[in-house]
């Protein structure tokens, strides 16, 4: 039996001639918190719709803790918790109505432990949903994805138009909240910087393809940034893994994927030994998504 959660082999998703996803491999192992990373439209949110049941792909497989979405898509929505960005709830409601009569849609769920996290959360059970802040319906609609217990989480882009102090807030409570019950945690973000800490894993989605997939330790460690003594264009298209050629005043600076690969051909080129530290999250992405491979004229 498989130890990963999500398991996606070959996923491909056409809108007519527009082609989102494009042989996308995925596997997301089990208890960690899987960072997923893309540019808008890079095709994040089509992915997650497909783990969902709420769409099917053109080809592929996917496995979603234990289930085909296309096949079971009312099981697997039993069997995960899913947020997402400016989910929408009935402001009417107050927070104990919308807990309640959100428990009537799954056999698993426990009512004391929603309002268990209430009170650590800091959210009144005699609240209306509509004059929540934020960051407080943020925090309720995480609370409306755990309190049936899922192994699984799926968090799309849930901190994006929270101010710094209820993003840092938010992430402390999901991270408290899930590495305690040994919850499998898929993240969509566009806020890398913020969660480069609290990821194990992350995989970069770059129009439809997976371009890199690893754990951050690993990704800091390969990708590198080295200096060169030479402008030479035609040379440096020469340079296996290259990602991102750019030039500062009289320095020339070349971002690779896997410096190990990489070495002998940039010490041809006269490079110093490894410019940067380790290259942050937010860095990497961008050589990724954004690199140019020959000096700009």
């Amino acid at each position: 039996m498989s130890d990963a959660m999500i398991e996606i082999h070959g996923l491909r998703k056409r809108f007519g001639k527009q082609q989102v996803l494009d042989g996308v491999d995925l596997t997301v192992p089990t208890g960690s918190i899987f960072g997923f990373l893309g540019l808008n439209g890079a095709g994040k949110t089509t992915t997650i719709s497909i783990l969902l049941g709420l769409m099917k792909a053109n080809e592929g497989t996917c496995s979603v803790a234990g289930v085909d979405p296309e096949k079971d898509p009312v099981e697997v929505r039993r069997r995960i918790g899913y947020m997402a960005e400016n989910q929408t709830m009935y402001g009417w409601m107050r927070v104990q109505e919308i807990i309640d009569w959100c428990g009537g849609f799954y056999p698993t769920w426990d009512t004391g432990f929603a309002m268990d996290l209430c009170r650590q959360m800091g959210l009144s059970a005699d609240a209306k949903v509509g004059t929540l802040s934020k960051g407080q319906s943020s925090k309720l609609a995480l609370i409306l994805a755990l309190a049936h217990r899922p192994k699984l989480v799926i968090l799309d882009d849930p901190v994006l138009g929270l101010d710094p102090l209820a993003r840092r807030d938010f992430l402390r409570d999901v991270i408290g909240q899930l590495q305690a019950r040994d919850v499998t945690v898929f993240f969509s973000s566009h806020l890398l910087y913020e969660i480069e800490p609290i990821c194990d894993y992350v995989a970069i989605l770059h129009q439809g393809k997976i371009v890199a997939c690893d754990t951050v330790d690993a990704l800091r460690e390969r990708v590198r940034c080295v200096e060169l003594h030479t402008p030479d264009a035609a040379a440096l298209r020469n340079v296996p893994t290259l990602l991102d050629v750019r030039v500062e005043g009289n320095r020339t600076l070349a971002t690779v994927a896997d410096y190990g690969i990489a070495k002998d051909a940039l010490t041809r080129l006269g490079a110093n030994g490894s410019f940067d530290d380790g290259l942050n999250l937010d860095e990497i992405f961008e050589a990724y998504v954004a690199g140019r491979k020959e000096v700009a004229a």
